[in-house]
C-alpha cells in the first residue's frame, strides 16, 4: 500500500557505546528509522527522503520507503559484491596478495555495515570476515562454526548497498576507516595506501559489472597519507658491522644445535649478493657456480616467500614462485664476491643440502621461515652491537642487509645500471630508494658551487 502521508523528524543522536545517528519518519502513522555512524551520513539519507516528498513520490507503508530508495535498497549489497570480487581475484593472485585483499575487504566491510539489532561483537565480525568470508572456498561452501555462520547471516542483512559508494559522504567515510587497523589502532601510511588500492581495484570491477558508470572512489576528495619510499640511512650497516653481525649469528643457539651456524650463509647472501630474503631461502646448489678462487655466480630463478597455509594453493606455509615482478621462468645472474663464495662452500661442506637441493634449512630440515631467521637475527644484534646500536634502527631487520649492500655498492661508485641489474630493480626505483644513503654527494656539489662562485670574485 502506498501513501503520501509522510512526516520526517530531525536527526537524533543515540548515546550508545559507539554513538550513532537516528533518522526517523512516519508513513501513514507508522514509524520507521535508520541508524548511521556519522551525522553526515544521516543528513545525506534524510535529504533523500525529503527530496522524494518534494518530487511527489508515494511511500510504501510496509518498507517505509519511496520507490527511488526501495530500488536502491534491493540492489547488490557491498558484502555480496565483495564475495564476488574475491572469487574473481583469488585464482590469479599470489598468496601474500590474497592476504592483503582479505585484510582490505574486511576493513571496508566493517565500515559498510548499517546499525541493526543483534549485531555481533566487532571482534567476532572481523574474525569471521578475515578468516572465512574473504578466503576461498568462501562462506557458502565452508564448514562454519555456529557463531561465524550467525555472524554472516547478520552481515548479509546489515550490509549497505554497493551503490551507496556513489555518495561522496559514504566514500569518504569508508576511506577514513582504512586509516585504522583491524584492532582499532592507527595504520601505517603504507598500509592505508595498500588498502585503498584494493578498494579502488574492487570498485573498478564493479564498473565492469555495470554497477557504476565510473569509479566513485577516485572522485572523492580525500588526502592520502604520504608514504616515504626512501630507505632510512640509519638502517645501513657498514662492512665492519656486518662482519661482526655474521660472526655473532654463528654463536646463536650454541655450537651443537647450530641454529645460528646454519643461517650464516643465508644472511651473507643478503649482504654480499643483495639477495631478497625469499630469494636466499629458495637458493639451491644447482643455482651456484663456486670456484675455489675468485668470484662466483648465483643464477637466481625462484623465491619462497612466507605466506601462510590459508593463502597458498598447496596448503604449505611458503609459496613457490618466480622472481619478484618478473616472468615466471626468468633467471637473474648475480656475481658473488670471493667472501660469499667461501662462506657458501663451507656451508655445503658442513650442512649439505635439503633433498630438493636447497642450501638453507631449519633444524628439522624444512624451509626456513621468516620468523625463524628474524629471531636469530635479533639475538645476533644483541651479541654483536653495543646497547646504543641495538636500540637504534641499525640493521634492525634481516632485509636491512640488502639495503646495506646496495648502499655500499653505490657509495663505492659502481654504475647504477649494474647495481640495479644485480638487485633486480629498475634504475629509477634504485636511485629513488637509496638517494639518501649515498654519501659524499653533498660535499661534491658544494665544491662545484664554490668553484663556480670563485670565477666571479
Amino acid at each position: 500500500m502506498k501513501s503520501l502521508d509522510v512526516r520526517i523528524w530531525g536527526i537524533r543522536k543515540r548515546q550508545t557505546k559507539k554513538p550513532s545517528f537516528d533518522v526517523r519518519w512516519t508513513v501513514a502513522g507508522q514509524v520507521f528509522s535508520e541508524f548511521f555512524r556519522t551525522k553526515a551520513l544521516a543528513d545525506n539519507y534524510r535529504s533523500k527522503l525529503l527530496r522524494a516528498i518534494r518530487d511527489g513520490e508515494e511511500f510504501d507503508t510496509e518498507s517505509g520507503l519511496p520507490e527511488s530508495l526501495a530500488e536502491q535498497k534491493a540492489s547488490l549489497t557491498w558484502y555480496a559484491f565483495a564475495l564476488q570480487y574475491v572469487a574473481m581475484k583469488w585464482p590469479h593472485a599470489a598468496p601474500n596478495y590474497r592476504d592483503s585483499i582479505s585484510e582490505s575487504l574486511t576493513s571496508v566491510t566493517m565500515a559498510m555495515l548499517s546499525e541493526r539489532a543483534g549485531r555481533p561483537s566487532d571482534k567476532l565480525l572481523r574474525h569471521s570476515l578475515r578468516n572465512y568470508a574473504f578466503v576461498l572456498p568462501g562462506p557458502e561452501d565452508a564448514d562454519l562454526p555456529t557463531e561465524v555462520a550467525n555472524a554472516f547471516h547478520w552481515v548479509a542483512k546489515a550490509s549497505r548497498p554497493l551503490s551507496d559508494l556513489a555518495e561522496p559522504a559514504v566514500g569518504r567515510m569508508v576511506l577514513d576507516s582504512l586509516k585504522l587497523r583491524l584492532d582499532g589502532s592507527a595504520a601505517a601510511a603504507e598500509t592505508v595506501q595498500r588498502k585503498r588500492r584494493t578498494l579502488v581495484n574492487a570498485v573498478h570491477y564493479a564498473v565492469d559489472l555495470g554497477e557504476f558508470k565510473e569509479n566513485p572512489i577516485t572522485a572523492v576528495r580525500w588526502k592520502r597519507p604520504k608514504v616515504s619510499k626512501a630507505v632510512d640511512p640509519r638502517v645501513v650497516a657498514n662492512p665492519e658491522q656486518v662482519r661482526a653481525l655474521l660472526h655473532a649469528v654463528s654463536y646463536v643457539g650454541g655450537y651443537r644445535r647450530a641454529r645460528g651456524r646454519r643461517l650464516v650463509g643465508l644472511f651473507a647472501c643478503m649482504y654480499f649478493g643483495a639477495f631478497r630474503p625469499a630469494e636466499a631461502v629458495a637458493l639451491r646448489e644447482a643455482d651456484l657456480k663456486l670456484p675455489e678462487l675468485g668470484w662466483g655466480v648465483a643464477l637466481l630463478n625462484r623465491t619462497r616467500p612466507t605466506a601462510g597455509k590459508r593463502w597458498t594453493d598447496t596448503g604449505e606455509t611458503h609459496d613457490d614462485r618466480g622472481l619478484k615482478n618478473r616472468p615466471t621462468e626468468e633467471v637473474r645472474p648475480v656475481p658473488i664476491p670471493p667472501q660469499l663464495v667461501t662462506i657458501l662452500r663451507d656451508h655445503l661442506k658442513t650442512f649439505g643440502t635439503a633433498p630438493d637441493g636447497r642450501l638453507f634449512t631449519n633444524e628439522r630440515g624444512g624451509l626456513v621461515g621468516s620468523s625463524t631467521y628474524y629471531r636469530v637475527w635479533q639475538e645476533a644484534r644483541v651479541l654483536a652491537l653495543p646497547p646504543v646500536a641495538v636500540a637504534s634502527p641499525l640493521a634492525s631487520r634481516p632485509y636491512d642487509l640488502r639495503h646495506s649492500a646496495l648502499s655500499t655498492w653505490l657509495n663505492a661508485g659502481v654504475d647504477a645500471t649494474e647495481v640495479a641489474q644485480r638487485a633486480g630493480n629498475s634504475v629509477e626505483v634504485l636511485l629513488g630508494r637509496y638517494a639518501k644513503c649515498i654519501d659524499g654527494r653533498q660535499e661534491i656539489a658544494n665544491r662545484k658551487i664554490e668553484e663556480l662562485l670563485r670565477e666571479y670574485e
